[in-house]
């Protein structure tokens, strides 16, 4: 086959060209050594950009330390979940910035110090676990054996359904069917009666569900029975014992019932750390734990506080990290009143620094007196306060309006005597030609005179009580607020709470609740008149008025009594419902 296209010279050989070899190896040399200059650079650059990498995750790990510390000062109820999306930001970040050079994580990231503070509380709690369960059987609580000794390893099962079951047959005295089924079969079912089962409210529970109760003359029914062994009826006679003294035991149910709030309040506070991103802590901290801490310290007949129970309630109180969480728990203590309020101040009173103890002061010895003015065992009570609260209470008790001026001097005298603390001056006697206004409240009455804004006059208030605090002072703040207008009167009443900033102040409400005593109080019954009046005539002249409704929601929170009466009085239906 022919083509008209002719064929290529062949190349010629390095024999031929020496020069061109020569030149190109040349090349080579020289584009070798631009490679390994280039490697060289590379490796450079990479070491560069490792260095800043390295640089960025640290700067950033000691941002979000420097944040999640910023963030734990703040006055939040719960501060976990912002903390714990801090450190799930940061882990984020490192993990990215980690797989630009390393492909994971070399090291762990640095932890916030709430965070560390958590993981140290949860392991505390896990590790009280333990003792608590070790005393519950010690004391032979009426639980199935193979429940408590589970709760060590898996606290968890605390809330599973079995152990739900066998709290509330602690608490009631009642025992499982299914319990009894299993350990002693069906024979003795008719020695029980059934608690659960009703024809009209529950007439077909589930089987794990029903409960019983062992019946008044089980003993006999008991010894009387054929179908029960001796091995049986030894085992029943001891589980009826067991409950009998877990109700009714004179040394035995209070120490059970003890043992069992101490390692409930652990395990409730252990579930909540546990899930701090899905459970509340409202009902926690207001509810649940204020009711265990009582339990703790006043189970069984007590009539007065024991030290020993109170340091061990202050010993679960310590695992509450957040300080305003433990005093939210500790202001729930005592709502029904008698020997739980007391508990509450004595172990408000116990805490170091306490931030303006007067108002607080002047609640507790308005809780105990005149009922408990007697000198022993009011000494027995404040022995178990710090030493300078004992101080102010034997200060503050001189001026309180419970009892008279003698006989509070006298009291305060005989406590300081039994509690070995330093006698105060006798007080001088005001003089008698009547009641002569302290300096310190001239500039509120010149606002008064002036009608200055009820806003100043307000905070003119609230700078002299928080300068002092006592009953002279509130009944003087008072006789000034009286001598003016009613209007000024109404609106710095409604003032008297707030703060600045928006927040309410501290001494508000004992301010609030004396004044609405004094103004309901048959000696003031002409302000009463004329504050009904003009709560009316404004409500008349406009509807949508927001003070008189402001004024009579402030009485309602410290008196809903008085608040009730003067809503109905004003015509402000709103208030009355």
């Amino acid at each position: 086959m022919s083509s008209n296209h002719p064929l290529p010279d062949a190349p010629a050989s390095s024999a031929e060209n020496p020069k061109e070899w020569q030149a190109l190896q040349s090349r080579l040399a020289v584009l070798e050594a631009g490679q390994e200059g280039l490697q060289t650079e590379i490796k450079a650059l990479r070491f560069l950009l490792e260095r800043v990498i390295e640089h960025r995750q640290k700067s950033h790990g000691e941002l979000v330390l420097i944040l999640a510390g910023l963030v734990s000062k703040l006055p939040m109820n719960d501060i976990g979940f912002t903390v714990a999306k801090l450190v799930e930001h940061n882990a984020h970040v490192g993990e990215i910035l980690t797989a630009l050079i390393k492909g994971a994580v070399s090291e762990s990231l640095p932890q916030p110090a709430s965070l560390k503070l958590l993981e140290q509380s949860k392991q505390d709690l896990m590790a009280a676990v333990k003792p608590a369960v070790e005393e519950l059987l010690r004391l032979e609580a009426p639980f199935e054996p193979e429940l408590l000794p589970a709760l060590i390893a898996q606290p968890e099962l605390f809330f599973s359904p079995g152990m739900l079951r066998a709290n509330r047959c602690f608490v009631k005295g009642q025992v499982p069917r299914e319990r009894i089924l299993r350990e002693f079969g069906e024979a003795v079912l008719p020695l029980f009666t059934d608690t659960t089962t009703d024809p009209k409210l529950n007439p077909r529970p589930k089987a794990e569900d029903v409960l019983l109760s062992f019946k008044p003359d089980f003993e006999a029914l008991a010894g009387a029975s054929s179908g029960l062994s001796s091995d049986q009826r030894s085992a029943l006679l001891a589980l009826h014992r067991k409950i009998q003294n877990s109700r009714t035991g004179a040394e035995t149910a209070p120490a059970q019932k003890r043992a069992f709030a101490r390692l409930s309040f652990i395990m409730e506070l252990l579930h909540y750390y546990k899930n701090k991103n899905t459970e509340a802590s409202e009902g926690l901290y207001a509810q649940r734990l204020p009711a265990m801490i009582e339990l703790v310290v006043l189970s069984g007949a007590a009539e007065r506080l024991d030290e020993k129970e109170i340091r061990s309630a202050e010993e679960l109180l310590a695992f509450i990290l957040n300080q305003d969480q433990r005093q939210m728990v500790v202001n729930n203590i005592g709502k029904a009143g008698g020997l739980a309020k007391t508990l509450k101040f004595v172990l408000h009173f116990r805490t170091a620094a306490l931030p303006q103890p007067g108002p607080q002061m002047q609640e507790f010895i308005k809780h105990l007196l005149p009922g408990q003015n007697q000198v022993p065992a009011l000494s027995l009570l404040l022995r178990l306060i710090r030493p300078e609260m004992q101080q102010l209470f034997t200060q503050l008790v001189r001026s309180t309006d419970r009892l008279s001026r003698p006989e509070a001097e006298t009291l305060s005298k005989s406590l300081r005597s039994e509690l070995g603390l330093a006698v105060l001056e006798p007080e001088a006697a005001p003089p008698a030609a009547g009641p002569v206004k302290p300096p310190a409240w001239e500039s509120v009455k010149e606002l008064m005179a002036n009608r200055a804004d009820p806003t100043a006059i307000a905070a003119a208030i609230r700078d002299r009580l928080h300068h002092k605090y006592d009953a002279d002072e509130l009944k003087q703040s008072w006789l000034i607020l009286i001598e003016g207008d009613v209007l000024t009167l109404i609106k710095t009443f409604c003032q008297i709470p707030y703060l600045p900033d928006g927040t309410t102040d501290a001494i508000a409400r004992n301010v609030l609740e004396t004044y609405v005593v004094r103004l309901t109080h048959e000696k003031y019954a002409t302000t009463y008149n004329k504050v009904v009046n003009s709560l009316k005539n404004m409500v008349q002249a406009n509807p949508g008025n927001a003070i008189p409704f402001n004024f009579v929601t402030l009485v309602k929170w410290v008196d809903p009594e008085a608040a009730k009466k003067l809503s109905a009085e004003a015509h402000i239906p709103a208030v009355q419902g």
